[in-house]
């Protein structure tokens, strides 16, 4: 199997990092790589997108980063499909400035990121106007609804891919995505690990000057304000790509199954 274009190093120099949290009771850790290229997807959408802003090249590296709380807001739907948007119940569909998002798994060892086939990617997160599906909540209340969560399976290079869209905003947190990989149920040992994943405040800003989600108000917390982010959220930033009609973004999860 090909290795993920990784600076191994940069994980066998943070030893002490990686012993930290195996002393915490951290059963995998996640390591973001920095692609080279993002894929580019088309997905339907009446919005205008957009334009994103210069951003200096950065080379790939893998940078070990933290495990983050899973919310009050995660279900275990078991929805295996690719494209989360619609309600399974009644197939209405969520607007929003569509999102393709590719995540790729690996498995680290001492010398080498090596593509995990069979692992469960989950992720869930709000529509644009802040609402979560299936849950309960003093500001709305949408049990029985299904909509912007999912799980796919990884490939044999370790890939997920999901058609969603991009977030919008609630109070007390800034804009994020959920999501929680967790390995094989044929596995010897069976690892769980969740995070989120996080938006440039620059991106999220013009995003959110389109009426849908403007109609919501404007949001008073930014990443440097949310608690959560501030505990390693600078390493789960998605780099964005424009397509003709949305946003695509790849991110690298590497697990540490020692």
């Amino acid at each position: 199997m090909k290795k993920q274009d990784c600076q191994i190093s940069r994980i066998l120099s943070r030893r002490k990092a990686l012993a930290l949290f195996r002393a915490a009771g951290t059963a995998i850790l996640v390591v973001g790589c920095i692609p080279k290229k993002s894929r580019s997807t088309q997905a339907q959408s009446s919005l205008t997108v957009p334009a994103l802003p210069l951003a200096n090249s950065t080379s790939s590296a893998c940078v070990v980063t933290p495990e983050q709380t899973e919310g009050p807001y995660f279900v275990d739907e078991k929805l295996n499909r690719s494209d989360i948007r619609s309600d399974p119940a009644d197939g209405s569909v969520k607007d929003g400035i569509p999102l393709q998002l590719t995540l790729r798994v690996s498995q680290i060892g001492n010398t080498s990121c090596t593509p995990r086939a069979g692992a469960i990617v989950d992720i869930w997160h709000c529509d644009a106007l802040g609402v979560y599906s299936d849950v309960t909540d003093p500001s709305f209340s949408t049990a029985g609804k299904k909509f912007l969560r999912g799980y796919q399976v990884t490939d044999a290079n370790g890939n997920v891919q999901f058609t969603t869209i991009y977030p919008g905003w609630y109070q007390g947190r800034t804009v994020h995505i959920h999501f929680k990989v967790r390995t094989d149920a044929a596995s010897a040992q069976n690892y769980e690990f969740t995070s989120q994943l996080y938006f440039d405040d620059s991106i999220t800003d013009r995003v959110h000057t389109e009426k849908l989600y403007a109609s919501k108000g404007q949001r008073n917390l930014k990443n440097a304000g949310d608690g959560i982010f501030q505990a390693g959220g600078d390493q789960m930033l998605l780099q964005l790509t424009k397509t003709s009609l949305g946003y695509a973004a790849t991110f690298d999860i590497g697990l540490q199954l020692a």
